[in-house]
């Protein structure tokens, strides 16, 4: 179709404040997810590029001023960049959509709320001030809140836009000089976003990007001069950097994902359960790591619940992801794609039986079936699954449910499905996990101050608003001595 077709260029870099090739891969390509043609060949930073990038984002390091002028100033700039990021909506939703494989009518969703989330960090600038008088029995002793220093951030294929976009305003915003390194299965999206920046008229050294895999992400958040590494992907890369970071004690923000529980308990609606079960493990193409994993559910409605699923994602329109009418499309890359594969025949290998009920289209893509696997023991089925995809299995209590879930805890994201809001609230509250989602599994904070955790496996540190003095800077405390001091 003439609405499918679309070329992305080759990803480039944006080191010392000049756009320079990379190099290639060669005999690698990134590929379209719907159709495997080539997109364009997998590109990588050559070392002495990255050196050019940390020496660059060392150089312009400077605590500056952050009176109000400055915050103002600052402020007005990613205002700036939120009406460029307008303007380029529609191509960061197709970008999106092309190497993600998540349908164009949920990328454009994404693309339109890019400049609210811009904004907000540009408000906080204004709101949030930089310098606070402590009480100190009358002398003057002062909070500062200052940026930690370079920051190099690492995002992932799943967010290809909104997640270094989210990171980069943050850190823009708190003063570090970023360093951003997507992920070479989606680096394009990133691009536009980083173009978008330059365009407003970025301070020297504020923003630079390099593209490459494992081992350019691996020599970066390793330098001593990189000061906070901000991360989201899997646990086995979070583990590696929390390694690195240990020799220099470098502060760390890493969303590392996990198996997601859903606890559906005796009261609970079954189609408020089924909705809300499908609707998380489909959005995203279910390639997002907050997404529902194992499906706990009471005996007593384990079979109507795999009926009720079964019947929904047999009415999913499966697609290419440009069609205006796909509600669901391709795993976004062929690793994750071989991966999925791998985890239903391990859950089947457990003694899962496999419902695949979704018609897929004869496109040749990385097209998966929406799956449930049922019967397999859940002390056993604990692998993240990042896709797709639920196990579930039939429990005889709410106290069996959170134990299984708290054996093995995700320590990202939780659901529970029951009528009686209280007592499914007082559940979740016991589930080790940053947030629990009751009768829902929406994308969206729960609220405005709903600063969520990375809890054991998931990660360190955490997310929610107020990201640029939360996460990127650190406190300082300033001020006159007493001899009245007690010690």
């Amino acid at each position: 179709m003439a609405s499918n077709e679309m070329t992305i260029p080759r990803p480039v870099n944006y080191i010392a404040d000049e756009w320079s090739e990379c190099a290639a891969v060669e005999d690698t390509w990134n590929l379209d997810p719907n159709t495997r043609e080539p997109l364009h060949r997998t590109v990588t930073t050559a070392p002495a590029d990255l050196e050019r990038a940390l020496r660059h984002a060392e150089r312009v390091y400077d605590i500056g001023r952050w009176d109000d002028d400055a915050r103002r100033e600052r402020a007005e700039m990613l205002d700036r960049v939120a009406a460029i990021v307008e303007t380029r909506a529609e191509d960061i939703a197709r970008t999106d959509s092309l190497t993600s494989g998540t349908p164009i009518s949920v990328t454009r969703a994404v693309a339109a709320f890019l400049p609210a989330r811009i904004r907000a960090a540009a408000a906080d600038l204004v709101t949030i001030p930089r310098v606070t008088a402590l009480a100190a029995g009358g002398r003057d002793v002062r909070l500062h809140k200052v940026p930690w220093g370079p920051a190099a951030i690492l995002t992932p294929w799943n967010g290809p836009s909104f997640i270094p976009a989210a990171k980069v305003t943050s850190a823009i915003a708190a003063g570090c000089p970023v360093i951003l390194k997507p992920s070479e299965h989606a680096p394009s999206s990133a691009q536009i976003i980083v173009e978008c920046f330059v365009e407003a008229g970025l301070p020297s050294g504020a923003l630079q990007l390099v593209h490459g895999g494992g081992d350019v992400g691996a020599r970066l958040t390793a330098d001593p001069r990189v000061k906070i590494v901000s991360f989201t992907g899997g646990p086995g890369a979070g583990r590696a950097i929390a390694r690195a970071a240990a020799e220099d004690f470098k502060v760390l923000q890493l969303e590392l994902g996990g198996n997601n529980p859903a606890l559906v308990l005796d009261d609970a609606d079954l189609d408020v359960t089924a909705d809300g079960i499908l609707d998380g493990m489909t959005k995203l193409n279910g390639q997002w790591c907050e997404g529902p994993g194992k499906v706990l559910v009471h005996r007593t409605l384990a079979d109507p619940l795999l009926e009720a699923l079964t019947v929904r994602i047999a009415k999913l329109v499966v697609g290419h992801s440009l069609d205006e009418g796909a509600e669901i499309g391709p795993i976004s890359n062929a690793p994750h794609f071989q991966t999925l594969r791998s985890r239903i025949e391990g859950l089947r290998a457990l003694g899962a039986s496999i419902r695949q009920p979704a018609r897929l289209p004869g496109l040749g893509g990385f097209f998966l079936s929406p799956t449930i696997a049922a019967g397999a023991d859940p002390a056993r089925a604990t692998a993240e699954l990042f896709g797709p995809i639920v196990s579930l299995h039939a429990v005889d209590s709410a106290e069996e449910a959170l134990r299984i879930a708290n054996a093995h805890p995700s320590g990202l994201d939780a659901y529970v499905f029951g009528a009686d809001t209280d007592r499914a609230i007082d559940i979740g509250s016991r589930i080790v996990a940053g947030e629990v989602r009751v009768n829902g599994a929406k994308l969206a904070d729960l609220g405005d101050d709903s600063a969520q955790s990375f809890w054991g496996p998931a990660g360190i540190g955490g997310h929610g608003p107020a990201e640029s003095v939360r996460v990127f800077c650190g406190d300082r405390v300033v001020g006159v001595d007493s001899p009245d001091l007690p010690l």
